[in-house]
Protein backbone atom coordinates (compact mmCIF):
# COMPACT_ATOMS: atom_id res chain seq x y z
CA UNK A 1 0.00 0.00 0.00
CA UNK A 2 1.40 3.02 -0.56
CA UNK A 3 1.75 5.75 1.57
CA UNK A 4 0.27 8.93 1.89
CA UNK A 5 2.74 12.35 1.48
CA UNK A 6 0.94 15.64 1.92
CA UNK A 7 3.39 18.61 1.77
CA UNK A 8 3.67 21.27 4.64
CA UNK A 9 2.15 23.83 2.60
CA UNK A 10 -0.68 21.17 1.91
CA UNK A 11 -1.33 20.84 5.35
CA UNK A 12 -1.07 24.32 6.19
CA UNK A 13 -3.83 24.96 3.91
CA UNK A 14 -6.25 21.98 5.28
CA UNK A 15 -5.95 23.48 8.98
CA UNK A 16 -6.41 27.05 7.62
CA UNK A 17 -9.84 26.02 5.67
CA UNK A 18 -10.97 23.88 8.67
CA UNK A 19 -10.36 26.64 11.45
CA UNK A 20 -12.66 29.36 8.80
CA UNK A 21 -14.99 26.43 9.06
CA UNK A 22 -15.32 26.30 12.22
CA UNK A 23 -15.07 29.96 12.78
CA UNK A 24 -17.96 30.67 10.18
CA UNK A 25 -21.47 31.84 11.55
CA UNK A 26 -24.40 29.21 12.02
CA UNK A 27 -26.69 30.52 10.37
CA UNK A 28 -29.40 27.89 11.63
CA UNK A 29 -29.79 29.24 14.71
CA UNK A 30 -31.39 32.37 13.62
CA UNK A 31 -34.61 32.26 16.21
CA UNK A 32 -37.87 31.31 14.20
CA UNK A 33 -40.41 33.99 13.20
CA UNK A 34 -43.36 31.79 14.09
CA UNK A 35 -45.87 34.17 11.91
CA UNK A 36 -47.61 34.80 8.49
CA UNK A 37 -47.47 37.93 6.65
CA UNK A 38 -50.42 40.18 6.64
CA UNK A 39 -53.56 38.70 5.71
CA UNK A 40 -55.34 40.40 3.15
CA UNK A 41 -55.74 39.68 -0.46
CA UNK A 42 -56.55 41.98 -3.54
CA UNK A 43 -58.27 41.32 -6.81
CA UNK A 44 -60.32 43.29 -8.87
CA UNK A 45 -64.08 42.22 -10.63
CA UNK A 46 -64.51 44.63 -13.15
CA UNK A 47 -63.94 48.07 -12.13
CA UNK A 48 -64.42 47.20 -8.21
CA UNK A 49 -61.45 46.50 -6.08
CA UNK A 50 -62.04 43.87 -3.63
CA UNK A 51 -59.88 42.78 -0.70
CA UNK A 52 -60.37 39.64 1.45
CA UNK A 53 -59.20 40.64 5.06
CA UNK A 54 -58.48 37.70 7.24
CA UNK A 55 -59.38 38.25 11.25
CA UNK A 56 -57.91 34.76 11.89
CA UNK A 57 -58.13 31.38 12.25
CA UNK A 58 -60.28 28.74 15.00
CA UNK A 59 -60.49 25.28 15.75
CA UNK A 60 -63.96 23.53 15.06
CA UNK A 61 -64.79 21.14 16.49
CA UNK A 62 -66.80 18.72 13.90
CA UNK A 63 -67.59 15.85 15.94
CA UNK A 64 -69.46 18.54 18.01
CA UNK A 65 -70.94 20.87 15.85
CA UNK A 66 -71.68 19.24 12.47
CA UNK A 67 -75.14 17.42 12.36
CA UNK A 68 -74.84 14.84 9.88
CA UNK A 69 -77.89 12.24 8.07
CA UNK A 70 -74.69 9.80 7.38
CA UNK A 71 -71.98 10.41 9.74
CA UNK A 72 -69.44 7.90 8.33
CA UNK A 73 -69.80 9.83 4.98
CA UNK A 74 -68.90 13.21 6.93
CA UNK A 75 -66.11 10.78 8.69
CA UNK A 76 -65.00 9.94 5.06
CA UNK A 77 -64.42 13.60 3.58
CA UNK A 78 -63.35 14.23 6.74
CA UNK A 79 -60.31 11.71 6.04
CA UNK A 80 -60.00 12.36 3.18
CA UNK A 81 -58.72 16.01 3.47
CA UNK A 82 -56.67 15.01 6.40
CA UNK A 83 -59.00 16.31 8.93
CA UNK A 84 -59.52 15.46 12.53
CA UNK A 85 -62.44 16.17 14.69
CA UNK A 86 -61.00 20.09 15.17
CA UNK A 87 -60.91 21.55 11.62
CA UNK A 88 -59.13 25.22 11.52
CA UNK A 89 -61.42 27.74 10.58
CA UNK A 90 -60.68 30.57 9.01
CA UNK A 91 -63.17 33.99 9.63
CA UNK A 92 -62.95 36.31 6.70
CA UNK A 93 -64.29 40.06 6.15
CA UNK A 94 -64.14 41.54 2.38
CA UNK A 95 -63.70 45.20 1.43
CA UNK A 96 -65.08 46.53 -2.07
CA UNK A 97 -64.18 49.93 -3.19
CA UNK A 98 -66.35 50.93 -5.76
CA UNK A 99 -64.17 53.79 -6.59
CA UNK A 100 -66.71 56.23 -5.19
CA UNK A 101 -67.15 54.70 -1.66
CA UNK A 102 -65.35 51.91 0.64
CA UNK A 103 -68.10 49.24 1.70
CA UNK A 104 -66.80 46.60 4.02
CA UNK A 105 -69.08 43.00 4.40
CA UNK A 106 -68.55 41.83 7.98
CA UNK A 107 -66.54 42.74 10.40
CA UNK A 108 -64.96 39.50 12.32
CA UNK A 109 -65.11 39.07 16.06
CA UNK A 110 -62.25 42.09 17.40
CA UNK A 111 -61.87 40.56 20.83
CA UNK A 112 -64.87 38.76 21.43
CA UNK A 113 -63.74 34.87 20.69
CA UNK A 114 -60.25 34.82 22.11
CA UNK A 115 -56.45 35.84 20.93
CA UNK A 116 -56.39 33.52 17.46
CA UNK A 117 -58.91 36.41 16.21
CA UNK A 118 -59.49 39.66 15.77
CA UNK A 119 -57.19 40.78 13.18
CA UNK A 120 -59.26 42.41 10.15
CA UNK A 121 -58.42 45.78 11.48
CA UNK A 122 -54.63 44.90 11.13
CA UNK A 123 -55.35 43.19 7.82
CA UNK A 124 -57.67 46.57 6.84
CA UNK A 125 -54.43 48.68 7.72
CA UNK A 126 -52.10 46.85 5.88
CA UNK A 127 -53.68 46.54 2.72
CA UNK A 128 -53.46 50.53 2.88
CA UNK A 129 -57.00 51.65 4.33
CA UNK A 130 -57.88 53.34 7.75
CA UNK A 131 -61.12 52.27 9.35
CA UNK A 132 -62.22 56.08 9.25
CA UNK A 133 -62.47 55.48 5.10
CA UNK A 134 -65.11 53.09 5.27
CA UNK A 135 -68.08 54.54 4.18
CA UNK A 136 -70.52 51.64 4.96
CA UNK A 137 -70.61 48.44 6.82
CA UNK A 138 -72.97 45.64 5.71
CA UNK A 139 -73.60 42.52 7.83
CA UNK A 140 -74.47 38.95 6.50
CA UNK A 141 -75.93 38.23 10.09
CA UNK A 142 -75.68 39.44 13.91
CA UNK A 143 -73.76 36.53 14.95
CA UNK A 144 -70.98 37.91 16.88
CA UNK A 145 -67.84 36.30 14.57
CA UNK A 146 -69.69 39.18 11.76
CA UNK A 147 -70.18 41.94 13.96
CA UNK A 148 -67.90 41.96 16.69
CA UNK A 149 -65.59 44.24 15.02
CA UNK A 150 -67.83 46.91 14.40
CA UNK A 151 -66.34 48.12 18.45
CA UNK A 152 -62.50 48.55 19.21
CA UNK A 153 -61.84 49.00 22.75
CA UNK A 154 -65.72 50.17 23.40
CA UNK A 155 -65.44 52.70 20.39
CA UNK A 156 -66.69 52.67 16.88
CA UNK A 157 -63.93 50.65 15.18
CA UNK A 158 -65.85 52.65 11.49
CA UNK A 159 -66.45 55.95 13.54
CA UNK A 160 -68.02 57.76 9.29
CA UNK A 161 -69.65 54.16 8.29
CA UNK A 162 -73.50 53.20 8.58
CA UNK A 163 -73.91 49.85 9.47
CA UNK A 164 -76.74 47.80 7.30
CA UNK A 165 -78.64 44.56 8.25
CA UNK A 166 -81.29 43.43 7.04
CA UNK A 167 -84.96 44.08 8.97
CA UNK A 168 -85.69 40.74 9.72
CA UNK A 169 -82.27 40.22 11.28
CA UNK A 170 -82.57 43.08 13.27
CA UNK A 171 -86.20 42.11 14.23
CA UNK A 172 -84.89 39.30 15.79
CA UNK A 173 -81.51 39.72 17.34
CA UNK A 174 -82.25 42.88 18.98
CA UNK A 175 -85.71 41.57 20.60
CA UNK A 176 -85.04 41.40 24.24
CA UNK A 177 -88.61 38.65 24.17
CA UNK A 178 -86.37 36.79 21.33
CA UNK A 179 -83.38 36.33 23.91
CA UNK A 180 -85.65 35.48 26.56
CA UNK A 181 -86.87 32.68 24.49
CA UNK A 182 -83.98 31.37 23.29
CA UNK A 183 -81.64 28.82 24.54
CA UNK A 184 -78.90 29.41 27.51
CA UNK A 185 -75.86 29.22 24.80
CA UNK A 186 -76.84 31.35 22.36
CA UNK A 187 -78.06 34.26 24.76
CA UNK A 188 -74.61 35.80 24.91
CA UNK A 189 -75.26 36.27 20.82
CA UNK A 190 -77.89 38.62 21.80
CA UNK A 191 -75.94 40.44 24.30
CA UNK A 192 -72.97 40.82 21.88
CA UNK A 193 -74.86 42.12 18.69
CA UNK A 194 -77.03 44.67 20.73
CA UNK A 195 -73.43 46.01 22.28
CA UNK A 196 -71.90 45.81 18.54
CA UNK A 197 -74.67 47.78 17.21
CA UNK A 198 -75.79 50.50 20.06
CA UNK A 199 -73.07 53.31 18.98
CA UNK A 200 -74.32 52.96 15.56
CA UNK A 201 -77.97 53.17 16.05
CA UNK A 202 -77.28 56.02 18.70
CA UNK A 203 -75.48 58.05 16.20
CA UNK A 204 -78.04 57.56 13.85
CA UNK A 205 -75.72 55.38 11.56
CA UNK A 206 -77.66 52.19 11.90
CA UNK A 207 -80.04 51.32 8.86
CA UNK A 208 -82.17 47.88 7.91
CA UNK A 209 -83.80 46.84 4.43
CA UNK A 210 -85.82 44.47 3.40
CA UNK A 211 -85.90 42.14 0.37
CA UNK A 212 -84.00 42.08 -2.63
CA UNK A 213 -82.80 45.87 -1.67
CA UNK A 214 -80.03 47.86 -4.66
CA UNK A 215 -78.31 49.38 -1.14
CA UNK A 216 -75.87 50.70 -3.86
CA UNK A 217 -75.38 51.31 -7.62
CA UNK A 218 -74.05 47.53 -8.78
CA UNK A 219 -74.87 45.67 -4.81
CA UNK A 220 -78.11 43.92 -3.96
CA UNK A 221 -79.07 41.87 -0.92
CA UNK A 222 -79.66 38.54 -1.89
CA UNK A 223 -82.27 37.04 1.28
CA UNK A 224 -80.55 33.40 2.53
CA UNK A 225 -82.06 32.56 5.88
CA UNK A 226 -81.83 29.36 7.35
CA UNK A 227 -78.30 30.05 9.19
CA UNK A 228 -80.06 32.80 11.15
CA UNK A 229 -83.44 34.10 10.65
CA UNK A 230 -82.56 37.35 8.61
CA UNK A 231 -79.42 35.89 6.93
CA UNK A 232 -78.40 37.81 3.80
CA UNK A 233 -75.76 37.37 0.85
CA UNK A 234 -74.73 40.30 -1.30
CA UNK A 235 -74.35 40.46 -5.02
CA UNK A 236 -71.61 42.90 -5.98
CA UNK A 237 -71.82 43.16 -10.03
CA UNK A 238 -69.57 45.68 -12.00
CA UNK A 239 -68.38 45.60 -15.66
CA UNK A 240 -70.25 42.28 -16.07
CA UNK A 241 -68.57 40.59 -13.39
CA UNK A 242 -70.05 38.97 -10.37
CA UNK A 243 -69.07 38.14 -6.80
CA UNK A 244 -71.91 36.67 -4.68
CA UNK A 245 -70.91 37.32 -0.78
CA UNK A 246 -72.14 34.28 0.65
CA UNK A 247 -71.92 34.92 4.56
CA UNK A 248 -71.86 31.67 6.61
CA UNK A 249 -74.14 29.66 3.81
CA UNK A 250 -70.63 27.26 3.83
CA UNK A 251 -68.80 26.73 6.92
CA UNK A 252 -66.53 23.48 6.48
CA UNK A 253 -65.49 23.17 2.51
CA UNK A 254 -63.98 20.07 2.99
CA UNK A 255 -67.39 18.38 3.91
CA UNK A 256 -70.09 20.33 2.94
CA UNK A 257 -69.79 20.94 -0.69
CA UNK A 258 -69.55 17.23 -1.33
CA UNK A 259 -72.48 16.58 1.21
CA UNK A 260 -74.60 19.54 1.51
CA UNK A 261 -77.04 17.84 3.68
CA UNK A 262 -74.73 18.57 6.55
CA UNK A 263 -75.27 21.09 8.79
CA UNK A 264 -73.77 22.92 11.66
CA UNK A 265 -75.42 23.42 15.10
CA UNK A 266 -75.30 27.13 14.69
CA UNK A 267 -77.90 26.91 12.43
CA UNK A 268 -81.56 28.24 13.77
CA UNK A 269 -83.70 26.82 11.35
CA UNK A 270 -81.57 23.42 9.86
CA UNK A 271 -83.71 22.30 6.55
CA UNK A 272 -83.97 26.51 5.89
CA UNK A 273 -80.29 26.32 5.75
CA UNK A 274 -80.10 23.29 3.72
CA UNK A 275 -82.26 24.30 1.03
CA UNK A 276 -80.22 27.59 0.98
CA UNK A 277 -76.61 26.05 0.33
CA UNK A 278 -78.05 23.58 -2.31
CA UNK A 279 -79.79 26.70 -4.42
CA UNK A 280 -76.70 29.11 -3.39
CA UNK A 281 -74.25 25.43 -4.61
CA UNK A 282 -76.73 25.09 -7.78
CA UNK A 283 -77.20 28.88 -8.99
CA UNK A 284 -73.12 29.68 -8.96
CA UNK A 285 -72.27 26.25 -10.61
CA UNK A 286 -74.50 27.24 -13.49
CA UNK A 287 -73.80 30.92 -13.71
CA UNK A 288 -69.67 30.84 -13.03
CA UNK A 289 -69.80 34.08 -11.12
CA UNK A 290 -67.23 34.24 -8.15
CA UNK A 291 -68.26 33.33 -4.81
CA UNK A 292 -67.07 34.78 -1.40
CA UNK A 293 -67.42 33.14 1.79
CA UNK A 294 -67.13 34.27 5.44
CA UNK A 295 -65.33 30.65 6.70
CA UNK A 296 -64.07 29.09 2.77
CA UNK A 297 -60.18 29.00 3.36
CA UNK A 298 -58.57 32.08 3.17
CA UNK A 299 -59.11 34.25 1.18
CA UNK A 300 -62.22 32.71 0.71
CA UNK A 301 -62.99 33.78 -2.80
CA UNK A 302 -63.32 30.96 -5.73
CA UNK A 303 -66.08 29.46 -7.65
CA UNK A 304 -68.58 26.49 -7.55
CA UNK A 305 -67.77 23.75 -9.72
CA UNK A 306 -70.61 20.87 -10.57
CA UNK A 307 -69.24 17.27 -11.07
CA UNK A 308 -70.71 13.71 -11.22
CA UNK A 309 -69.87 12.94 -7.59
CA UNK A 310 -70.94 16.21 -6.32
CA UNK A 311 -69.93 20.12 -5.95
CA UNK A 312 -66.53 21.35 -5.82
CA UNK A 313 -64.82 24.36 -4.41
CA UNK A 314 -62.75 25.57 -6.76
CA UNK A 315 -60.41 28.59 -4.97
CA UNK A 316 -59.01 31.67 -6.53
CA UNK A 317 -55.44 31.21 -7.50
CA UNK A 318 -52.33 33.59 -6.59
CA UNK A 319 -51.33 35.89 -8.73
CA UNK A 320 -49.68 39.00 -8.41
CA UNK A 321 -51.39 40.87 -11.34
CA UNK A 322 -54.64 39.76 -10.76
CA UNK A 323 -54.85 42.90 -8.51
CA UNK A 324 -53.88 45.29 -11.78
CA UNK A 325 -57.15 43.94 -14.12
CA UNK A 326 -60.56 41.90 -13.93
Amino acid sequence: MKSLHISRRTLCALVALAFAASAAPVYATAPMMQRQAPGFYRMMLGNDEIIALSDGTFDLPTDKLLVAPDPKRMATLLARAHDGTAVETTVNAFLVNTGSKLILIDTGSAELLGPTLGKVLDNLRAAGYQPEQVDEVLITHLHVDHVGGLLNNGKPSFPNATVRVSKAEADYWLNPANKDKAPESVRSGFVGAAAALKPYIDAGRFKTFSGAAVLEPGITAVASPGHTPGHVSYRVESQGKTMLFWGDLVHVADVQFAAPAITIAFDSDQPAARSARTAAYADAARKGYWVAGAHLPFPGIGHVESTSGGNVWAPVAWSENRAAGP
